[in-house]
């Protein structure tokens, strides 16, 4: 890891940095010359990361789960200048409702939703008074579609997060803000996602790389929606023309098929 105290650039804070998409932010942003605030429970990890990059990097180990452990990061960082804010962490998780244990399903909500939406209100205060920042919320193309059954409390929670955004982003743009708000909307990323949420997607999944940079790219270009590769933008474009009852019953079949494959 390389300190420079001299770029002009705030802070960009990545959260669930330690792997994956996330990994990937960092590698990035470090490229584009910001500092960087390393968020994730696995300290180690993010070590180990912010020893291959070459730009100053603070890591904080936080379980975002935990609305005091939210709280206690953004403390942490008062005082610094922060440029660039992604919300990327998150999981999701396959199975029938009622057999998914409740703390299990509270916990993604906790990360998923609350948490973004924390830190998107936190955040975007400080932003909006200085009238420049980004802040990018990872979401899903799943998010874009009507229900996913066996991964419904997944669905909705990214759903929360495409909804919550966009119009956060609208309300910036009637008050003629600088300030970015976006969401990223991909389909299958080849992460450590799919062994958690214990699940195979049909699609093959783009690279952790190619994902992220799509999306810094897009953002750097204030776009509000963010959906990586066409064949996903297509995919999203059909659930929207497809009658919804009739989609969360294809869909249903199809997610059913991970479960008892």
């Amino acid at each position: 890891m390389k300190t420079n105290n001299t770029t002009p650039k705030g802070y960009a804070v990545i959260t669930g940095a330690s792997s994956g998409i996330g990994a990937e932010f960092a590698k990035r942003l470090a490229k584009e010359g910001y500092p960087l605030v390393l968020v994730a429970r696995r300290e180690e990890r993010l070590k180990k990361l912010a020893e291959l990059l070459e730009t100053e990097c603070i890591v904080m180990a936080a379980d975002l789960s935990d609305m005091k452990e939210c709280e206690r990061l953004v403390k942490g960082l008062l005082g610094k200048e922060i440029d660039v804010w992604i919300n990327n962490a998150g999981f999701g998780y396959c199975g029938e409702t009622l057999n998914i244990e409740n703390q299990t399903e509270l916990d993604m909500i906790d990360v998923n939703v609350k948490a973004v939406h924390l830190f998107t209100k936190l955040v975007l205060k400080g932003m909006v008074e200085k009238n420049k920042g980004y802040i990018l919320n990872v979401a899903s193309s799943a998010g874009l579609l009507p229900a996913g059954p066996y991964m419904s409390t997944y669905y909705a929670t990214k759903a929360y997060v495409t909804s919550f955004t966009r119009g956060v982003a609208e309300e910036l743009r009637r008050k003629h803000s600088d300030v970015y708000v976006g969401c990223l909307c991909p389909g299958p990323v080849d992460t450590e996602f799919n062994k958690v949420a214990n699940v195979e997607f049909a699609l093959k999944g783009i690279s952790s790389s190619a994902c992220a940079n799509c999306a810094v790219t897009q953002m750097f270009k204030k776009k509000i929606t963010i959906v990586p590769t066409f064949k996903m933008k297509a995919a999203v474009v059909a659930g929207r023309l497809i009658p919804a009852k009739l989609y969360i019953r294809i869909a249903a079949k199809q997610q059913r098929k991970k479960i008892y494959r």
